[in-house]
C-alpha cells in the first residue's frame, strides 16, 4: 500500500490532520503521476511533540548503538536503491542512468562517509582541568530541495542521527516521493519511534511553521537564498541555530596554460550536470581573452553532444527541468543574455528539436559575456554556460569573486602550484582544482549569501552538536 498521502510521525504512517492533496508533476510529460498530502501547523505540532518525547532517551544512547543504527539505515537504503532512483526519474526527470549513478548513489556515499568518520569520532576532549563535551542539540527541523533530494536528505539525517538528535524532515513538495521511500527505509532500519519524522508540504504551510516552532532547536535548510532568508527570519524569534546551504554562481577559471579542449569539454559537464540544476554548477567559465573564440567553438561542439530527452530512453544525458516555473525562469534568462548582447553559440530559446512536451531546455552556451550581464550575475539553474574573457590573472580572480554568492569555484591549470595559488584567493566554500573526483569527506557549504555551516562527514556532524565545557573536571 502506498504511503504517498500519509506522514511518518512517531514511528507510524498517519493521515494528515486536514486533507490537502498536492499534485506531483512528471516534468518529462507535464502530467500528474501521483499526489501527496500537504501538511499544516497541526501536523508539525504532532511531529515535534513526537520528536521531543523521543529526544531524552535517544540523546543518551551511546556511540556504538548509533553507529550500528547508521549501518542498518544504509543497508535499508541499499535495499530500496532502485525504487529511489526510479522515483527521481519520475519526479524530477533525472535520466534513469543518472538517477542510479548519481542521484541515488550520493545517498549511499554520504551514509558511508559519515559511518567511516564516526568510527573514530570523539565526543569528549580533556583540556587541562576542563572536559569539553559535544552533545546533541535537540529536535532538528530539516528542509531539503528537489534538485538533489537524496544528497540533501542523507547529508542532514545521517549526521543528526549520529549526534543523538531527533528530527522532522520536510522534503520538497516538487520531488517528494524519493523522500517517502527514504522514510520507509528508515522505518525498516528500526529507528526508534519519534526519532525520525516526515511531514510533506509547501514552504509557507510547513517549512515556515517548522522554522517558527519553539519546540524545534535547530533548522537545517537547503534551497534558494530567497527562501533561506525567510527561514532565518522565522527562526530568529526563538534564537534557534540555523544552518543553510543556498544559491551559487560558481566561476570556473581556465588559466592560460590549460589544455583548452579538455578543460572546456569537462567544463560543459560541470555546468550542465543534472540539467544545470545544481547550486555548485560551474556556470561562469573565465578564459584568457586570446583563447575565448576557440573556447566558445569547443563549448558549442560539446553542448551539441548533450542528448536531451526522455529520462527512460537509452543514451539520454539531460532530462527536463523540474517544473514549468523553472522552465520559464531559464527561458527569461536566456532571452536576457540575447537581449544584452552576449554571443549565442549554442542552444537558445525554446525546447530542443523534436521535443514538444516536457520542460526541456536547449543546452545553451553564451560567449563574450561581461560581468555586469544578467546571465553572469543571476543563478539560472538550467543548462546555460556563460563564457567570460579576461586579460590578467588578477582580473579573473576579481571577476570570479564579484558575486553575492560563494558556494563553489573551479580552477584549471597544468601547473598545480599555480592552481593552488589561485584557489587560495577564491571566496568560496569549496574550490575544485582540475575537475577532481567527488570527495564525500570534504566540507561543503558557502561564503556570503550561499549560506553558513558545513555539510558532509564530520563537518556536518559538528554542525548538529552543542559544545559544553565542564570546568574543574579534575
Amino acid at each position: 500500500m502506498s504511503n504517498n498521502l500519509k506522514f511518518y510521525i512517531n514511528g507510524a504512517w498517519v493521515d494528515p490532520a486536514t486533507p490537502n492533496r498536492i499534485q506531483v508533476i512528471n516534468p518529462a510529460t507535464e502530467e500528474v503521476f501521483t499526489e501527496i498530502s500537504g501538511g499544516s501547523a497541526t501536523d508539525i505540532d504532532k511531529a515535534v511533540t513526537a520528536a521531543r518525547a523521543a529526544f531524552p532517551a535517544f540523546a543518551r544512547t551511546n556511540k556504538k548503538y548509533r553507529l550500528e543504527l547508521l549501518k542498518e539505515c544504509l543497508a535499508a537504503y541499499n535495499r530500496r536503491f532502485d525504487d529511489i532512483a526510479e522515483a527521481c526519474a519520475h519526479e524530477m526527470g533525472a535520466p534513469i542512468a543518472f538517477a542510479k549513478e548519481a542521484q541515488a548513489f550520493v545517498g549511499q556515499a554520504h551514509f558511508q562517509a559519515l559511518i567511516d568518520v564516526f568510527e573514530t569520532f570523539e565526543f569528549t576532549e580533556k583540556r587541562g582541568t576542563t572536559l569539553v563535551v559535544k552533545e546533541p542539540i535537540g529536535v532538528c527541523g530539516l528542509i531539503t530541495p528537489w534538485n538533489w533530494p537524496l544528497n540533501q536528505i542523507v547529508c542532514k539525517v545521517a549526521p543528526a542521527l549520529a549526534g543523538g538528535n531527533t528530527m522532522v524532515l520536510k522534503p520538497s513538495e516538487i520531488a517528494p516521493i524519493s523522500g517517502i521511500i527514504f522514510a520507509e527505509a528508515m522505518h525498516e532500519a528500526g529507528i526508534p519511534a519519534g526519532v525520525f519524522n516526515l511531514v510533506n508540504g509547501d514552504g509557507p504551510s510547513v517549512g515556515q511553521k517548522m522554522a517558527e516552532h519553539p519546540g524545534i532547536d535547530m533548522m537545517s535548510f537547503t534551497g534558494s537564498t530567497r527562501a533561506g532568508i525567510i527561514v532565518a527570519k522565522a527562526a530568529a524569534d526563538t534564537v534557534k541555530r540555523v544552518a543553510q546551504e543556498l544559491g551559487g554562481k560558481s566561476a570556473n577559471i581556465l588559466l592560460p596554460d590549460v589544455d583548452l579542449d579538455d578543460a572546456v569539454r569537462k567544463g560543459i559537464g560541470a555546468c550542465f550536470i543534472n540539467s544545470g540544476q545544481s547550486c555548485d554548477a560551474a556556470t561562469r567559465m573565465l578564459v584568457p581573452r586570446k583563447l575565448h573564440d576557440e573556447a566558445l567553438k569547443i563549448a558549442a561542439e560539446e553542448a551539441a553532444t548533450q542528448i536531451t530527452g526522455n529520462p527512460f530512453a537509452e543514451g539520454t544525458i539531460l532530462g527536463p527541468l523540474v517544473s514549468n516555473i523553472q522552465f520559464e525562469k531559464v527561458q527569461r534568462l536566456i532571452k536576457a543574455g540575447i537581449d544584452e548582447g552576449a554571443t549565442l553559440a549554442a542552444g537558445g530559446l525554446g525546447r530542443p528539436e523534436g521535443l514538444n512536451r516536457g520542460y526541456y531546455a536547449r543546452p545553451t552556451v553564451f560567449g563574450n559575456v561581461t560581468r555586469d550581464m544578467t546571465i553572469a550575475r543571476e543563478e539560472i539553474f538550467g543548462p546555460v554556460l556563460s563564457i567570460i574573457p579576461y586579460d590578467t590573472e588578477e582580473e579573473a580572480i576579481d571577476i570570479a569573486n564579484d558575486t553575492v554568492y560563494g558556494l563553489a569555484a573551479y580552477v584549471q591549470s597544468k601547473n598545480q602550484d599555480k592552481a593552488r595559488e589561485v584557489a587560495a584567493q577564491m571566496r568560496a566554500g569549496s574550490v575544485y582544482v582540475n575537475y577532481p573526483d567527488m570527495d564525500f569527506t570534504a566540507p561543503f557549504g558557502g561564503y556570503k549569501q550561499s549560506g553558513n555551516g558545513r555539510e558532509y562527514a564530520d563537518f556536518a556532524l559538528n554542525d548538529f552538536l552543542e559544545i559544553k565545557g565542564i570546568v574543574g573536571y579534575g
